[in-house]
């Protein structure tokens, strides 16, 4: 009696003692990051990220001939030189525009099938039981050390058989194939820490494995899968060296047009600076729109 008595007791108290370690923890970060030092330094550090956007931003709104003759913080005293004709010249430009829509082609499905595969894997190897398990696992957490040089000719010469090589799928096979292992090992661990008292209330509840994993555990992991998403589209979209490799003229993305572009023109910024601009600020629109995820699943991996 004493021993069943006990063993509930401890399970209690578990749990209780987690969570107060994790306030401990967010309390204490929480009055560091209120230090009035420590946000002076992050300020700075913010302004000292921000000016390259903002040097490239109003170098694209300039002309040619004003970015030939003064640096970029001219504007500030004379605003009168911002104009933008330089985006209309790009939006004449077909080869920025296709390659704008290549990108896009590229990036949009390559995160999001990595992110479902991942998903899928990450809680097959968390919470269910089938053989060999365990070693599949450590199979594909030991291709997060191959590098992705290794793969090139050989995925190549694949792609080349299958008629792959040069078109936009053959690009989005490559980056899904290449950013899952990673995928996999995050969302696997994430999921792995899921209490697994709820997971079996919820079987007991009459729930099926699939309506566990879409009801249950992807909400849980959403700060996880959001990190995933940022991570995995920011690599995707400003890709240069699988895209030269894979991609032809009519499917390469804006990073490999706009190389083309400089070593056609040389200094031709009233069309490199839009491109730039551009090719820049759709990937801080995507970390900022997930910006309260990434930073749920930072915290929750750092007091855990």
């Amino acid at each position: 009696m004493s021993a069943t008595v006990t063993e509930p007791a401890v399970t209690k108290q578990a749990p209780t003692g987690r969570r107060r370690a994790r306030r401990r923890s967010g309390s204490r970060l929480g009055k560091w990051l209120g230090n009035g030092l420590v946000q002076a330094l992050l300020v700075v550090i913010g302004l000292v990220w921000i000016t390259p956007l903002a040097g490239l931003l109003l170098s694209s709104l300039r002309s040619a001939q004003d970015s030939a003759g003064s640096g970029w913080w001219t504007v500030l005293a004379s605003p009168g030189q911002l104009s933008f004709d330089n985006y209309s010249a790009l939006l004449g430009n077909a080869g920025m525009t296709q390659a704008f829509w290549n990108t896009v082609m590229i990036s949009v499905p390559a995160t999001t099938l990595v992110i479902v595969i991942a998903a899928l894997a990450g809680y097959a190897f968390a919470w269910l039981e089938f053989p060999g398990r365990d070693w599949l696992f450590l199979l594909v957490v030991a291709m997060l050390v191959v590098p992705v040089q290794v793969g090139l000719l050989p995925v190549a010469k694949l792609f080349g058989q299958l008629g792959l090589f040069g078109t936009i799928p053959g690009v989005v096979l490559f980056h899904v194939a290449y950013g899952l292992p990673f995928a996999v090992f995050l969302l696997r661990n994430y999921f792995a820490d899921i209490p697994r008292e709820m997971l079996e209330a919820a079987r007991m509840d009459g729930g099926s494995e699939w309506r566990i994993f879409t009801r249950l555990v992807l909400p849980v992991g959403r700060p996880a899968i959001a990190s995933l998403a940022i991570f995995q589209f920011l690599w995707v979209w400003n890709d240069m060296l699988v895209a030269l490799l894979f991609a032809d003229s009519s499917s390469q993305p804006l990073t490999v047009e706009l190389q083309s572009q400089v070593r056609q023109f040389g200094s031709n910024i009233d069309v490199l600076a839009p491109g730039a601009f551009l090719s820049l600020i759709v990937p801080v629109v995507v970390f900022f729109a997930f910006q309260r995820h990434f930073v749920q699943g930072v915290m929750a991996g750092s007091v855990k």
